[in-house]
């Protein structure tokens, strides 16, 4: 600070806090410790902050920062000394929830990267689940995360924050597991989430990787600890984690088996590595299961599906088995004896997410996948790992990206190219 003007870093710290979570300063009143400013008014498109030492108040209005003398009782809209304008960036923004028909591309104040974060230049990000549910105001990011949509990014790091004392320097390709805010030209990241891209694959390559493959990773090994020689039931096996969780199950000794809606996912997805796959449509998976198991059924079952799946998978889970949860596409509802059956079977039920965990799992989560995983995606031999692409829509086409999605035709991941 100097005498009544607010420098640049304070202005930054403001509006990153803003831009965090806007609900909570509406609600709440958002303290920004660091600079010792409270929020005293905010709403989706200006930010009142005052200093209660100085009487200084910054005020946020659309795209511009103004920075004026505070007198007691009134919001300023004189005395203004000083202006600057943000810097701005493109991002998939929708007014309210619904349909795919209210995305729209839409001009944002670019962030930049707070104490040990990255700057990401976004080039691509892929399509999750989570974004057509957060649409849907059905899932709203965790507290302090973007509110923009996006969950995984690859791009170029553009700026490094201060305390940033890894091995990223500007320039360096990478890719990123985010929380929120992938679906924009930037996205600030913490530098512990960033991998650095496989040697040989493309931008939206890379972009198809971090959410998907560390939920495959996650569910397999620190949630399932799938072991050599198990078998393993893997709904929506044509999915983006699905594809991951069969080359992963593989790699692990394991035995894949799959389900899905269409001959040509499972074909696909036995050409990946699956050992099995079973139309969900046209068989009883859980009679198939046991019958290629020989009535033993499968060590570990990776489900999204929820309450509709309930019975099936008790019935083909083996004594002592692991079922994993992790998504509820086919509801959340359960009516019949699922804990008599459960507990006859001995067998365990988990439930994991990955995006509402914390920032330490997360590094350790990274760390784990980059040192034992990654270097798979470069190496050449009958191992080697790959990411599957069905779709690439540059970032203007959103609209019909959702759209596709929600017709569950894709095999792996749809994902989203940005303007450089």
């Amino acid at each position: 600070m100097r005498g009544n003007l607010v420098m640049p870093s304070d202005i930054r710290t403001l509006v990153n806090g803003f831009a965090k979570n806007p609900l909570k300063t509406r609600r709440e009143g958002l303290y920004f410790k660091e600079k010792d400013y409270k929020c005293v008014r905010a709403d989706d498109y200006s930010l009142y902050a005052k200093n209660e030492n100085t009487g200084v108040i910054v005020v946020k209005t659309h795209l511009y920062l103004l920075v004026a003398t505070y007198s007691e009782g009134m919001y300023p809209s004189v005395c203004v000394e000083a202006t600057e304008k943000l810097e701005t960036m493109i991002a998939v923004h929708f007014d309210k929830p619904g349909g795919p028909e209210n995305l729209y591309l839409k001009e944002v104040a670019k962030p930049s990267p707070g104490e040990g974060e990255v700057l990401l230049k976004v080039a691509a990000s892929a399509l999750n689940r989570a974004d057509l549910l957060q649409r849907q105001g059905q899932y709203a990011p965790p507290p302090g995360a973007s509110n923009i949509l996006g969950l995984e990014a690859s791009g170029h790091v553009a700026e490094l924050g201060a305390g940033c004392q890894g091995p990223w320097r500007v320039g360096d390709p990478a890719m990123a597991l985010l929380s929120g805010g992938g679906q924009a030209q930037y996205v600030t990241v913490p530098a512990e989430l960033l991998m650095p891209i496989p040697a040989g694959l493309t931008m939206c390559q890379a972009a198809a990787i971090p959410e998907a493959w560390l939920t495959a990773f996650q569910l397999l090994h620190l949630v399932g600890n799938v072991r050599a020689g198990d078998s393993v039931l893997i709904h929506a096996g044509a999915s983006g984690v699905g594809t991951a969780a069969i080359q992963l199950a593989r790699m692990a000794g394991a035995t894949p088996l799959v389900t899905a809606g269409s001959q040509e996912k499972l074909q696909i997805a036995e050409k990946l590595g699956a050992a099995a796959g079973f139309n969900y449509k046209e068989e009883d998976f859980s009679e198939a299961t046991l019958k290629f198991t020989k009535g033993a059924g499968v060590n570990l079952i990776l489900e999204c599906i929820g309450g509709s799946y309930w019975e099936k998978n008790v019935n083909c889970l083996a004594l002592d088995g692991h079922w994993v949860l992790y998504g509820l596409l086919g509801g959340a509802v359960i009516s019949g004896p699922l804990f008599s059956k459960l507990l006859f079977k001995r067998g365990s039920l988990i439930t994991s997410l990955l995006r509402s965990r914390d920032k330490k799992y997360k590094q350790m989560l990274v760390k784990a996948f980059t040192e034992q995983i990654l270097p798979h995606f470069s190496t050449e031999g009958p191992q080697r790992l790959l990411p599957v692409l069905d779709r690439v829509y540059p970032v203007a086409e959103i609209q019909e990206a959702h759209e596709y999605m929600e017709t569950n035709k894709n095999v792996g991941k749809i994902v989203l190219e940005l303007p450089q």
